[in-house]
């Protein structure tokens, strides 16, 4: 049994995922990592005990699923102290225009299941009386653009559920953080063109979890300009920004 705190990824595949779960075992948290294909997260685990010395576990994870959440959450040896929800999909505009199922499975990937899933720990962490919770969302959120509306829309219904979350949670000892990545170099926007001054590694995205998770911040732009960008894409007027093709 060990005293350390925990904390669980969902979506722990992703290159986020795997970059936010080193973060946490290198500050001495044990680390649970859950995905779809739980064998292909061993390697992982394996490297995580073997350099930090904590405790991994591995659990299936389908965030399309949700007929499955309650028995996910059931089946956990223990509640842990933090849970990151990474899972999302990008998706292919274009396709999404045309076809309702691709759209569906991008909004649910994004809103539906995430929002379900951390709706269900937050029961549990207020019945607790204490825990962290992080949504991971996106600048795209912030504003729908031509370009992604489809995942903007998603990831705007995400990030005004942790705000809700957030507000009911806040005389509880329960944390909610929201966290905006922006341009992430990994193998979903592999091919993009991507602006080199408003891209990060992953490995940035994981620390800036881990730092907004200690310090108890609300809402986190990993890089600090794209909170400047955002607030001048959202107060073009309409007439404007609709003219605008990104």
């Amino acid at each position: 049994m060990t005293s350390r705190k925990s904390a669980i990824v969902l979506g722990g595949s992703s290159d986020i995922g795997r970059a936010t779960a080193r973060a946490f075992a290198k500050a001495g948290y044990d680390v649970a990592l859950a995905g779809r294909d739980v064998v292909a997260l061993e390697p992982d685990a394996a490297d995580l005990r073997a350099r930090y010395n904590v405790e991994v576990g591995l659990h299936k994870f389908d965030v399309l699923d949700t007929a499955s959440f309650d028995g996910f959450v059931a089946g956990l040896p223990a509640l842990p102290d933090v849970v990151v929800s990474i899972v999302g999909l990008l998706g292919v505009q274009q396709n999404a225009e045309s076809d309702l199922a691709h759209a569906a499975t991008i909004m649910r990937s994004n809103y539906e299941g995430p929002s379900l899933i951390l709706g269900l720990f937050a029961k549990k962490f207020l019945a607790r009386g204490s825990g962290t919770l992080v949504g991971v969302s996106s600048v795209a959120g912030d504003r729908g653009r031509a370009s992604n509306y489809v995942y903007g829309s998603a990831k705007a219904g995400f990030s005004a559920f942790l705000s809700g979350l957030r507000a009911r949670a806040s005389s509880s000892g329960v944390h909610v953080v929201t966290v905006k990545p922006g341009f992430v170099r990994t193998k979903m926007t592999e091919g993009m063109k991507l602006i080199g001054p408003l891209t990060v590694e992953a490995p940035v995205v994981g620390d800036a979890i881990l730092a907004a998770v200690e310090k108890k911040t609300d809402v986190v732009y990993v890089s600090g300009k794209w909170r400047l960008v955002m607030l001048i894409i959202k107060t073009l007027p309409e007439a404007v920004f609709k003219k605008l093709k990104f």
